[in-house]
């Protein structure tokens, strides 16, 4: 049985990924990091939905919460994409600098 090389790479990453304390450690980090968001985000929603007539707060606390969601993916896609923005664009004393290193800059500073 013949294996494609590339199924045989993935599983080679996939099982080096799994291996990786690091790994597990970004997952757990990111894991709380979105139930203590998440938390957030329904106390707040509560909060100003409670100043809504009564017959409009379900519906309120149903936008918020979905809005929140669909804005959290937004943000993490924004993230990959930035990630990826690894090719310089100018270089300053031979050291070239990519979107994503002057995003990164901008933060910091």
């Amino acid at each position: 049985m013949q294996v494609c090389p590339v199924n045989s790479d993935l599983m080679e990453s996939l099982a080096t990924l799994i291996t990786d304390p690091a790994a597990w450690l970004a997952l757990i980090t990111l894991t709380v990091m979105e139930v203590v968001l998440g938390i957030d985000n329904l106390l707040f929603i509560s909060v100003l939905s409670n100043k809504l007539p009564e017959e409009q707060r379900s519906f309120a606390r149903r936008i918020g919460i979905a809005g929140a969601l669909v804005l959290r993916l937004i943000f993490l896609a924004a993230i990959v994409w930035i990630v990826e923005l690894t090719s310089p664009v100018f270089d300053v004393f031979g050291k070239g600098f990519s979107w994503r290193d002057l995003i990164l800059i901008a933060g910091g500073l």
